[in-house]
C-alpha cells in the first residue's frame, strides 16, 4: 500500500537503538515544536480496544505478539494522518523497514540518534518499570522511594530484556536490521545523524538544525536544551 502524502504535512521519523532517548526527545519535539505524535503500537492497541474491523483481524495476532503486515500498517498512519488533521507529524517506530519507508511519501527529515552501546548498555540494565503505568525509573530519574512507583507504592520490576546479559544482544540485532533503512534515507538526503550521551545534549543540536534547516521555529525557548522535565519516558 502506497501511502498519499496529505496537503501540507511535515513528515519527520526518529531512527533510535532501544534505550537511545528516542522517546524523550520524541517528548521535547512535541512540547517545543508541536508536532502530533504517531507510535504504530498505540494505534494498533487503540484498533483492538475499539473493535474495528483491522482491530478484529490483528487482535491474535497482537496477543502472541507477532509483528502485524505491512499493508495493515500502512493503513493504520495512512488514517491516522488524515484523521489527526496536524500539519507537524512524528513518527515513533514507523518506518520499521525498508518497505515500510517506500510506502510512505518522502519523508522531510530523518533523525538519527547515535549514543555510544556502553552508554545504552549502562542505561538500559538500570532502568525499572511499574508494569501497570508503564512508568519508567533509572538513575537520570529514581523514584522517591528505591524500588516503589512514586503513584501507588507498588514494587518495580525489570524487564528480562533490559538485564544486561541481553542487552549486546539486542543492539546488534537493531543495527543489522536499521541499517537498510538509514541507506535509504542517506540516499534521498533526508538523512541527519546527531550524536551524543545525553538526551538534552543531542537536542540542544536538533533545535538550531531544524530550526535553519527546515524554518521550524520552537513555540517556546529551547535552543539550549530542554529546560523542564518531561515525565519518565521510555526510549
Amino acid at each position: 500500500m502506497k501511502i498519499r502524502r496529505a496537503s501540507e504535512q511535515f513528515l519527520m521519523t526518529l531512527i533510535s537503538p532501544p534505550g537511545g532517548g528516542k522517546g524523550t526527545i520524541s517528548k521535547y519535539l512535541m512540547r517545543d515544536f508541536g508536532f502530533h505524535h504517531i507510535s504504530t503500537g498505540n494505534l494498533l492497541r487503540r484498533h483492538v480496544q475499539e473493535k474495528s474491523v483491522i482491530g478484529k483481524r490483528i487482535e491474535d495476532i497482537l496477543r502472541r505478539g507477532e509483528l502485524v503486515d505491512d499493508d495493515t500498517v500502512a493503513e493504520v498512519v495512512h488514517e491516522e494522518r488524515i484523521k489527526c488533521g496536524k500539519q507537524l507529524l512524528l513518527f515513533d517506530g514507523y518506518p520499521r523497514n525498508l518497505h515500510q519507508a517506500q510506502s510512505l511519501d518522502e519523508i522531510d527529515i530523518a533523525i538519527q540518534l547515535q549514543v555510544p552501546s556502553k552508554i545504552i548498555v549502562q542505561r538500559l540494565s538500570q532502568r525499572w518499570i511499574h508494569s501497570p503505568s508503564g512508568r519508567v525509573y533509572s538513575d537520570f530519574s529514581p523514584p522517591k522511594v528505591e524500588g516503589k512507583d512514586d503513584i501507588t507504592g507498588e514494587p518495580l520490576t525489570q524487564r528480562d530484556d533490559d538485564k544486561p546479559e541481553t542487552i549486546q544482544t539486542r543492539l546488534d540485532q537493531y543495527y543489522d536490521n536499521i541499517q537498510p533503512l538509514i541507506d535509504y534515507y542517506h540516499k534521498n538526503n533526508v538523512l541527519a545523524s546527531f550524536a551524543g550521551v545525553s538526551s538534552k545534549h543531542i537536542y540542544s543540536n536538533i533545535v538550531p538544525f531544524l530550526s535553519h534547516k527546515h524554518q521550524l521555529l520552537p513555540q517556546q525557548e529551547a535552543a539550549d536544551g530542554p529546560n523542564q522535565e518531561v515525565g519518565n519516558q521510555r526510549a
